[in-house]
């Protein structure tokens, strides 16, 4: 244990005990005494709680100091509280064997492992059952505790109920582990001791090693199975304490060693290691200490609210273009990382220590695999015969990955660790060597899982070593709530995407992608542009850009030409063109296809970029992709291949496409006469017959005719499109001025969420908008209790019964802060008069917050500008809403003061925090 400096200054336990016994005096403890002892343990644990809090606060203490402090003061108050329960309260002068019990720490506590706000795992342990007097001093210093405000978990056992648990349960066996005797007879926990070893862990250690790492992987599974998110769970995450935790409890089953540095003695684990580990612990028992500090409460979850706090706390301060919090966060990845290094290793020794036990079956298991490609197979993993082998041929450290993904074997960690201890050796020479670069490559583009061996290179160091400027991005967050992974992880499952998309794992999904990644024919460009769309991110400026420049440097000495290396730097370049196009702009109109077009200029870049832009969109995280921006994807590439395969895109296209659409409505819907259906296809101009399906234009033609029988000045029709993960809701009401911005302002007070909308007025008068709507968590709006509240809230604001803005600013004023309000996004509005021949595009930036949505259409209503359509997208706190417009005469804004009075009116209301109605502005004095 930690030597504890100072201890008075935490607990002066005499002290406590004195004052105790001056209370009971010569009269004894009566039961009017207790607020006055509940109120002398409060003093003494806020004083020792309040020492322990100022030394790591002025880094007096680090995290393995401040744990262990913890566990003394907690001790210390344990002790003197049993001596008072045994010698004043429930007094056992001279107790029977029955009543001599002791009082242990189990589980964290045992280890004397204590964050600020852990909870206390007692154990009670009793020679034989329990007695009325030892229940009776049990329950006064468990309510004592508890009146503390301390958690304290517990159990009161006799040795054999112990016994009996630790077998059945592993949760239980592994708290008994780590038991440790506190106070009473300590005979009888010596005693537990013994027979816990002889009766549990003797002969048992293998089952139990089998068992932690199951219990470990389960965990793993459950948290995401990897250890590059952006919020990762300190404690349960993968690389995480309780990770180091099942480190330290396979060492102690085995090896019966107290400290894990002990192992260096049974020549398990190196001195290296043993440092290592100790940095790790120190270094998340301090981000935990910090991180209960700051919450006031026992969080494990390093989400975006606290991460700033915690890098400030801890003392990383920004660096050039790197944050504090970045190099914060990066110092995690690289520590859980380290830890994941230490299973390795001791999972490999344990293997070679049990291996005498396992003979027999190793040498039928590996008697048709005693050699492959110059390797030895040990249990299924490739490992190297010599300890300097790859000093002797670094050549080695590639080939060795090479035939374990040929061959679908694993990597032992023996020869993993001999990598990252010669890692140097890979310099200028080794880089450039073409056979070095050729093997990198079909590792690359191999059919068989290319993302399993580059997620291995990484992990040991080799990839950042091979490619410096991948390891530029090696556990680099991206400080946003869009993205779930850090950089090198999202550029690996970029990778596994792309060989799901060419092996037909996602054919389902994925037809139009798993289509044309069959006609690819620069199929190396496209695995490299994958690997490095994001290379640059991090280096301040165009991560697009700069990456694109990255491209034309590596590609090269990567061996490809020069056809495939500037095809590489175009898509690493363009990445994010596509999906911009499709999510943030209207896709039946013409002019803006033939500029895509002009962009793409080929058909066999065409689908490059859809395969590179639905790999990195599907691996930003496990919710980001969805049917819906799948199909916007699917509708770009066909329009986009229709124009660069030959294709119209011309104003005679679009009449003959209208054209056809009105036939196709013609023949689709059923029971209306010929004059009925003249009526209705009168009633739409072009624009409203290219924008939608054709099921969709007869559900909009049946809502209509439905109108003409149902009261009310609001109708709604609903469909969940559970493809695409929405709902659409076609809403036809009287047009007016305002309307989409009362909808949205509804739609917002209901908890649904638009990310697309488009407008229609037809003929009549009347408009028939439609929007595609999810719920807050990305699901379709299918609660039919929402449907009829939202169609009563927007009839009554259409009515003027309710008025969106004040109501949004009274559930604003109530709700708290959301994990996005961390973020700053900075407000931006570009106008866009040349994509469009019909109208003024509108594209507005800023940081997501309930009715963002409605404040924008509500200005864009005040300025007069009627909308057509729009395209609105959300990523993690950032909302990009983009608008076709036009004035109130029904033409583009052309005119500069126009223009520049929407751009400043719009960045007033996406500016303002909470801005839901016009504010007055008050005038400077003087």
């Amino acid at each position: 244990m930690v030597k504890i400096v100072k201890q008075k200054d935490i607990i002066d336990r005499k002290a406590l005990w004195a004052e105790l016994e001056d209370m009971a005096g010569w009269s004894g403890y009566s039961s009017k005494m207790q607020k006055d002892v509940l109120k002398l343990f409060k003093e003494v644990l806020a004083s020792g709680r309040t020492e322990i809090k100022t030394r790591f606060e002025t880094k007096k203490a680090n995290g393995i100091v401040t744990f262990h402090n913890y566990a003394f003061l907690i001790d210390q108050i344990v002790r003197t509280l049993y001596d008072f329960t045994t010698k004043y309260v429930y007094a056992i002068h001279t107790p029977t064997k029955a009543e001599q019990f002791c009082v242990a720490a189990v589980g964290g506590y045992g280890r004397s492992e204590m964050a600020p706000q852990s909870d206390i795992d007692l154990l009670f342990l009793l020679p034989y059952k329990q007695t009325p007097k030892v229940e009776q001093a049990v329950e006064y210093m468990l309510y004592l505790l508890w009146d503390l405000g301390l958690k304290v978990g517990h159990s009161t056992r006799n040795i054999d109920e112990c016994i009996k648990m630790a077998k059945d349960d592993l949760t239980i066996q592994t708290a008994l582990l780590d038991g440790r005797y506190l106070w009473g007879n300590q005979e009888l926990f010596e005693d537990f001791q013994t027979r816990f070893k002889e009766k549990v862990v003797a002969g048992s250690g293998r089952q139990f090693v089998d068992a932690k790492l199951d219990e470990r992987d389960e965990r793993h599974q459950r948290m995401g199975d990897t250890r590059y998110v952006v919020e990762p769970n300190l404690k349960e995450g993968k690389g995480g304490l309780r990770d180091l935790q099942t480190l330290y409890w396979i060492g102690k089953y085995i090896y019966g060693v107290e400290r894990w540095r002990e192992l260096v003695d049974h020549d398990v684990i190196t001195e290296d290691d043993a440092k290592a580990f100790k940095k790790s612990v120190n270094f998340l028992f301090s981000v935990r200490c910090a991180l209960h500090y700051l919450t006031n409460r026992p969080q494990e979850n390093l989400s975006f609210d606290v991460q700033g706090q915690l890098a400030e706390t801890l003392g990383y301060h920004d660096r050039g273009n790197t944050r504090g919090v970045e190099r914060f966060m990066k110092h995690y990845y690289l520590t859980a990382k380290t830890v994941g290094d230490l299973t390795r290793n001791l999972c490999a020794v344990l293997d070679e220590q049990h291996k005498k036990q396992q003979q027999r079956f190793a040498m039928l298991t590996n008697f048709f695999k005693r050699n492959v490609d110059g390797f030895g197979v040990d249990s299924g993993r490739l490992r190297l015969d010599k300890e300097d082998a790859v000093v002797e041929n670094p050549l080695l450290m590639f080939k060795l990955f090479q035939v374990a993904q040929d061959h679908d074997l694993d990597i032992h960690p023996f020869a993993l660790k001999q990598i990252r201890n010669n890692l140097k050796l890979i310099k200028g020479k080794w880089r450039k060597d073409p056979e070095v670069n050729q093997m990198f490559m079909d590792m690359l583009t191999s059919e068989k899982k290319p993302q399993r061996v580059l997620r291995l290179m990484g992990e040991v160091g080799l990839l950042g070593q091979f490619i410096p400027d991948f390891a530029r991005v090696t556990a680099q967050m991206q400080y946003d709530m869009y993205h779930t992974y850090t950089v090198d992880e999202h550029t690996i499952k970029a990778i596994g995407e792309l060989n799901h998309i060419e092996t037909g794992q996602t054919k389902e999904e994925l037809p139009v992608s798993c289509g044309a990644i069959s006609e690819v024919l620069s199929r190396r460009a496209l695995y490299m542009a994958v690997l490095l769309h994001d290379i640059a991110k991090g280096r301040g400026g165009d991560h697009s850009e700069l990456g694109a420049e990255v491209a034309m440097t590596l590609c090269p000495r990567l061996g490809l030409n020069i056809e495939e290396t500037e095809t590489v730097a175009w898509l690493v370049k363009h990445h994010l063109t596509m999906s911009h196009v499709a999510f943030k702009r209207d896709l039946e109109d013409p002019n803006l296809i033939k500029k895509f077009c002009a962009i793409i200029q080929s058909p066999e870049r065409l689908r490059l970029l859809l395969i590179l832009t639905v790999c990195d969109i599907r691996a930003v995280g496990p919710d980001v992709w969805n049917g819906w921006k799948g199909n916007l994807l699917r509708v770009l590439y066909a329009r986009a291949m229709e124009v660069l395969t030959g294709g119209e895109a011309a104003a005679g296209g679009v009449q003959a496409r209208v054209e056809y659409k009105q036939e196709a409505f013609s023949e689709t819907i059923k029971g209306w006469s010929q004059d009925e259906i003249a009526d209705y296809v009168a009633l739409g101009n072009a624009g409203y017959w290219l924008s939608f399906e054709t099921e969709v234009q007869v559900r909009h033609a049946e809502l209509t005719k439905r109108a003409l029988n149902e009261e009310g000045a609001v109708h709604i029709h609903v469909e969940h499109d559970t493809f695409n993960n929405v709902s659409e809701i076609s809403i036809y009401a009287a047009d007016h001025p305002g309307l989409f911005s009362v909808i949205a302002g509804a739609m917002a007070l209901t908890n649904g969420s638009i990310v697309d909308a488009k407008i229609a007025t037809l003929s009549n008068g009347m408009a028939l908008d439609t929007f595609s709507v999810q719920d807050h968590s990305g699901e379709a709006f299918d609660s039919e209790t929402k449907i009829k509240r939202l169609a009563d809230r927007i009839d009554k604001a259409l009515k003027g019964e309710i008025y969106p803005a004040n109501e949004l600013e009274k559930v604003t004023t109530n709700t708290l802060k959301s994990r996005r309000d961390v973020f700053t996004v900075p407000p931006r509005v570009l106008i866009d008069n040349k994509v469009s021949n019909a109208f003024t595009v509108i594209e507005v930036n800023g940081r997501d917050r309930l009715g963002f949505l409605y404040d924008v259409t509500r200005t864009l209503s005040d300025l007069g500008l009627q909308i057509n359509s729009s395209h609105i997208s959300t990523y993690g706190e950032r909302a990009v809403d983009v608008f076709y417009v036009k004035d109130v005469f029904g033409l583009k804004v052309n005119t500069e003061s126009k223009l520049d009075s929407i751009k400043s009116k719009l960045l007033d209301t996406i500016t303002e925090e909470n801005y839901h109605q016009p504010k007055k502005r008050k005038k400077k004095a003087g």
